[in-house]
């Protein structure tokens, strides 16, 4: 048995209720299943008080083997360094004092969403928290941990990023640990679990037909592409939102909102707001990943010119006014 013990800090919480939404199987039977332990968490365990400092005690004097430190929300590092801005009830022992003794004996280290990877939402503005991620502030490697540290097992930070993350994501990776199946080559450069983060949410996005002949959405609500008026990031995102869908079928974009490529560090302060797209001499500024802008440039008048004229009415249309046409065989 692995033993896993998840601890939450500067955050909302949203991670663990998204993972609480995990299907086939649900969390709890995943956990026996793949013969791991679940020491502690705020919202599924009865120990409170005492007993839970009393766990934390044992673990690190060395009675209770960690296997797993689960993270959920940003490193509150402030004010000067010290870690005050979060002290863990009854200890008198700031969060970060805490994380960082017991990453240091834990067999791995997982931070579950982008709060605890790279800062994230906590960290917006003028971060008066000084909050920062685990093994990385932003984009620039170092965080809480810094960015030499790895885990007993010798691995680095795991990153499930995400705001917040799909159920499937967390579930898969703790998989990976227990069957011994992990390590740094499944991450990307800014420590994500491949297997999320090698797709981008453009892929499978049920607007892609829109977005091949650039017939935009407008308004909010509209059918078309939000890439080029909406702020819609989908072509840039790493994560698998539409291939995977949340709770069966939903995701951001299917529900009418842009995706504001949360799974990636600093995705919280984009310069303007997350439903424009920014433009230089009307071409937006965010293009997809792969493509020279004068390439989309290209692409983009002629599928513009050769848009069906269903396409350019739905795409600014909250319903479906024009379906495909339905062609007869000749004869």
């Amino acid at each position: 048995m692995l033993n896993l013990l998840w601890l939450q800090s500067g955050g909302c919480g949203g991670c663990s209720m998204s993972l609480l939404n995990a299907e086939s199987p649900d969390v709890l039977t995943l956990f026996e299943n793949a013969g791991i332990n679940l020491l502690w968490h705020p919202s599924l365990s009865e120990a409170t008080g005492d007993e839970c400092i009393t766990m934390l005690e044992d673990i690190l004097n060395g009675q209770l083997r960690l296997d797993i430190l689960c993270i959920e929300g940003s490193m509150m590092t402030g004010p000067m360094g010290t870690g005050k801005f979060h002290i863990m009830g009854g200890t008198g022992k700031p969060m970060t004092t805490w994380v960082k003794e017991l990453a240091d004996i834990a067999r791995y280290t997982v931070a579950v969403g982008s709060c605890a990877a790279y800062g994230g939402i906590t960290a917006a503005g003028a971060n008066d928290t000084d909050a920062t991620g685990l093994q990385f502030d932003g984009e620039v490697a170092g965080g809480l941990l810094g960015k030499e540290f790895t885990s007993q097992s010798g691995d680095q930070v795991v990153n499930i990023a995400g705001c917040p993350v799909h159920p499937d994501w967390v579930t898969e990776t703790l998989m990976s640990i227990a069957l011994g199946e992990h390590n740094d080559e499944q991450l990307d450069k800014f420590g994500r679990p491949r297997m999320y983060a090698d797709h981008l949410v453009h892929h499978g996005c049920s607007r892609n037909e829109f977005y091949e002949y650039k017939a935009s959405a407008v308004d909010m609500g509209d059918r078309g592409c939000m890439m080029e008026n909406m702020g819609c990031k989908g072509t840039q995102a790493h994560a698998d939102c539409n291939t995977r869908p949340w709770n069966g079928q939903g995701s951001c974009t299917n529900g009418g909102y842009p995706c504001i490529n949360c799974t990636a560090p600093e995705f919280e302060e984009p310069g303007h707001s997350f439903c424009q797209t920014p433009k230089v001499a009307g071409i937006p500024v965010g293009l997809p990943t792969d493509m020279p802008k004068a390439w989309f440039v290209a692409l983009a008048q002629l599928s513009k010119a050769a848009t069906p004229e269903r396409l350019k009415k739905n795409a600014i249309s909250e319903q479906l006014i024009y379906p495909p046409t339905i062609h007869k065989r000749k004869g």
